[in-house]
């Protein structure tokens, strides 16, 4: 075994345990700490399969922004942990098939070859020229143009919505008004009062 085999184990590793913890930790902020720590060993994996570019998006966007937001949120929020844990054996038997299914899939994936299903061959090292963001590039703006456009339609709807709800007129809120401070005057604000000089009394 190869000094990248042994790293893929190791990140893998590592990245099953802090996903064990996301979904075991009583705390939510330890488990969205477990949650930053899951996202970056996944990255470390996606850099041993020279994919540079996936793994910097997924520490940009998901360490650097998504998960440093909401764990700020769980800190600032009081939550009531003994009201999340309401209900949870009522759905661990859903959860327990679920999560049962992903296993037989990963398995029949990993270890497919015992099982006599056909495996894809290995692809060929394309070189060190190659460059994964371009031909990630190629392939959004080519073959997936359509479903790129509509992802992108339907985020721009979503983004709207979020607005349209959260803008509310309320009586009470104060508001300035900056075409009204642009047009103010000198004399509307300052008023120049002449007052005769104190003198000295002997």
């Amino acid at each position: 075994m190869n000094i990248e085999g042994v790293l893929f184990y190791f990140f893998a590793a590592i990245l099953l345990l802090s996903a064990l913890r996301v979904i075991t930790a009583r705390n939510p902020v330890h488990a969205a700490l477990f949650l930053v720590l899951a996202f970056s060993t996944a990255s470390a994996i996606w850099m041993l399969l020279r994919a540079e570019f996936l793994a910097i998006v997924l520490v940009l966007v998901y360490v650097g922004a998504v998960m440093v937001l909401f764990l700020f949120v769980v800190m600032m929020l009081d939550i009531n942990l003994d009201r999340l844990r309401e209900g949870f054996w009522s759905y661990l038997p859903l959860g327990a098939t679920v999560g049962l299914l992903m296993v037989v899939e990963m398995v029949l994936v990993l270890g497919g070859k015992y099982f006599g299903l056909e495996h894809l061959p290995n692809p060929a090292d394309p070189g060190a020229g190659y460059s994964n963001t371009k031909e990630l590039g190629r392939l959004l703006y080519t073959d997936y143009v359509y479903a790129f456009e509509l992802a992108a339609v339907i985020l721009l709807v979503a983004i709207v919505a979020a607005i349209a709800l959260t803008l509310r007129g309320r009586k009470d809120s104060k508001h300035q008004d900056p075409a009204k401070q642009v047009m103010v005057k000198r004399a509307d604000r300052v008023r120049l009062v002449s007052m005769p000089s104190e003198k000295k009394e002997n």
